[in-house]
């Protein structure tokens, strides 16, 4: 085991080396000058030069690259040139809000990716499983902004039910605890449901030829020939290896998810990374753009690493062996 997963981390390390080198070299070699968004119109050529020397944009670009990646070694991810702020707190800040936007929308997303499963499975109910697969398939098909705007023009502006945006409402900090939380709640419902509706039938799909493959195993057969009620084969016997491959999904939905909070979070305000790393492409803020590119790619890569730790775990057939391949 301590062989495959010191390869792994050794490849997951080179992935996202190779990841933020292409990317600082592409943010800064792509069309447009940082300074226009951090200093006044009227600042002459001279003010301008000293700005960019002050700020080492007027080194060689290779030797910017160096710099930054020895200060990123030591924990150093630069100051934000637009706020004028480290990105380490700019991205504690932001991550928390992204987390929890993605675990919780993640869980919805499992919980109906799911109960589709466990309907499609079931051949008295095949109408139900033909209107949720026709469901399923159109909010799977539809982009995650217009969705989230559809969402908030029926549940919010129509019918008053979500806010349509934002973390808190303005009044958030007067709250006691419990009302700060049920707010909480309130204003994230919304951009959960989004993330959920729009990515749960790839994984029910997925769920549903597991389960279908589990059901036609010997041992499955010898359950029912027990007597046993379907709904306790299902639950107690094919329900716990058809859930196997949800492991492995979780390590590939990362990215999938991650990919669809930063539209959602620009759609509904969410101050979370996605909101922040969209800013900072718009004002070319170099340290922030690079800052949120390394946390979201270690996120993937611990997360796709993680999923093969536990899958492992999980499934007795799976051993760790040193002549495996990666």
């Amino acid at each position: 085991m301590i062989s495959w997963l010191a390869r792994r981390i050794a490849v997951s390390v080179l992935l996202v080396f190779i990841l933020i080198s292409a990317v600082f070299f592409i943010v800064r070699l792509a069309p447009g000058d940082p300074l226009d968004q951090i200093v006044e119109e009227e600042f002459g050529a001279d003010s301008r030069d000293q700005m960019r020397h002050r700020l080492g944009l007027d080194e060689p670009l290779f030797r910017q690259y160096l710099k930054w990646l020895a200060a990123s070694l030591q924990g150093d991810f630069g100051t934000s040139l637009r706020q004028q702020r480290s990105v380490g707190s700019i991205i504690g800040e932001a991550l928390p809000a992204t987390l929890l936007l993605t675990v919780t929308a993640y869980l919805l997303h499992l919980l109906l990716a799911l109960g589709a499963a466990l309907v499609s499975v079931d051949r008295s109910r095949r109408t139900l499983d033909q209107g949720i697969q026709a469901v399923g398939l159109t909010l799977y098909s539809l982009p995650a902004f217009w969705l989230g705007l559809m969402l908030i023009m029926l549940l919010s502006r129509k019918l008053g039910w979500f806010p349509s945006g934002g973390m808190h409402a303005p009044d958030a900090r007067f709250m006691s605890g419990g009302a700060w939380f049920a707010d909480l709640l309130h204003h994230l419902a919304l951009p959960v449901i989004t993330l959920a509706l729009g990515s749960f039938m790839g994984t029910a799909r997925y769920l549903r030829t597991s389960l279908a493959e589990v059901l036609g195993q010997d041992y499955i057969l010898s359950a029912r020939s027990r007597g046993l009620s379907e709904r306790r084969v299902l639950f107690n016997h094919a329900l716990r290896n058809a859930l196997l491959p949800v492991i492995t999904l979780l390590g590939l939905s990362l990215p999938f998810l991650l990919g669809g909070a930063v539209v959602v979070e620009v759609v509904f305000g969410w101050p979370g990374m996605g909101r922040v790393a969209i800013e900072a492409i718009w004002a070319r803020d170099y340290p922030v753009i690079m800052g949120t590119t390394l946390v979201s790619a270690l996120t993937v890569v611990a997360g796709s690493l993680l999923a093969d730790i536990l899958y492992r775990r999980v499934d007795p057939r799976v051993r760790f062996s040193s002549r495996e391949g990666l």
